[in-house]
């Protein structure tokens, strides 16, 4: 089951309490080059899928910089990090990739780094360092800047999450800070949408204490308000915009045990696809993933949304390589 031990069957979870919508179907493409976990984030430019940073082969501060082109369904690399961390915040905007934060140690120790990705000459350019460090931020691009929200930062034995909202202007080089997210968290979904930029799910802290929280937030008004909660309580899930809708795929929860081993005593990793109307305020579930995954790089291109890599069972102990991908096209 590429790179899922069987034990990890057990954990895997498929139902949703939403209504049903349109089933849509899964289909499985190309695997990635390698098994990868904890990019937390995908990024769609000029129609590639790009997966950055994460954990690989035994560390989990890789520099790790894959490329996927649906219409040649292969694999690329391109020019690495300029520092391997995981839970590294990505957004594509202008022809640019910005990859913001991360950890490097495994889902702690957080970094300033700021970078961007030119995809004209493959290369990376340092910007101004974050105003404070952070990883398992989420990063959206608004009327040409760049939104970092939530994560967690330091000190690294506390880990604990921030609801801290900076904004860079590529134009002035420079950060500046927005209105707080309500509700402090990390590993939680956000896209933008019509303007307004949403932020779905997520943790307080650990996943133990997961939230199926929605805001949104006006970047005109500087203002956060309430929507319809995730229907599945989760963190590390591909959130993605599609056909109008915003979709929620996968993610984990565990708990964990006081001087026990393993650690964890319980996990569910999700198979779940719900999907929200930003028109009605309500969700939807669709056919779940063929392979429940958590943290793995999602983005939407052409009518279809990449699901690749990411961890097949709770915690960071175990990547995936796998690659699938959903539609609605027949339904």
């Amino acid at each position: 089951m590429d790179g899922l031990p069987m034990e990890g069957m057990a954990e895997r979870v498929f139902d949703s309490p939403a209504p049903k919508g349109p089933a849509g179907h899964w289909v499985t493409r190309a695997s990635m080059p390698l098994p990868r976990s904890e990019m937390a984030w995908g990024t769609a430019l000029a129609d590639r899928l790009h997966v950055i940073g994460g954990y690989g082969e035994g560390k989990v501060d890789r520099t790790y910089h894959h490329v996927y082109d649906p219409k040649l369904d292969q694999w690329f690399l391109a020019a690495p990090l300029p520092r391997g961390a995981n839970h590294v915040a990505v957004v594509a905007d202008a022809g640019r990739i910005y990859a913001l934060g991360g950890f490097i140690e495994q889902n702690t120790n957080p970094v300033d780094d700021a970078n961007v990705y030119e995809a004209e000459t493959n290369s990376w350019t340092r910007l101004p360092s974050l105003p404070r460090p952070r990883g398992a931020a989420s990063a959206v691009a608004v009327a040409g800047k760049i939104h970092l929200i939530g994560g967690a930062s330091a000190p690294k034995d506390e880990r604990a999450s921030v609801g801290w909202h900076e904004v860079y202007d590529p134009k002035e080089n420079s950060w500046t800070r927005r209105k707080a997210l309500p509700g402090a968290r990390d590993h939680a979904g956000c896209v933008v949408y019509n303007g307004l930029i949403h932020v779905i799910g997520g943790r307080f802290n650990t996943f133990e204490f997961n939230t199926n929280l929605h805001h949104v937030y006006d970047p005109e008004r500087d203002q956060w308000e309430p929507r319809a909660p995730m229907p599945t309580v989760r963190s590390g899930i591909g959130l993605v915009v599609y056909r109008d809708r915003l979709f929620a795929i996968g993610g984990e929860e565990a708990h964990l045990g006081v001087g026990v081993k393993p650690p964890i005593i319980s996990a569910k990793v999700f198979g779940q696809v719900e999907s929200y109307d930003p028109k009605s305020d309500t969700w939807e579930q669709h056919a779940p993933m063929i392979t429940p995954r958590h943290a793995m790089g999602s983005a939407t291109i052409g009518d279809w949304i990449y699901t690749a890599g990411g961890g097949p069972m709770a915690g960071g102990s175990v990547q995936s390589a796998i690659n699938e991908a959903f539609t609605l096209e027949g339904s």
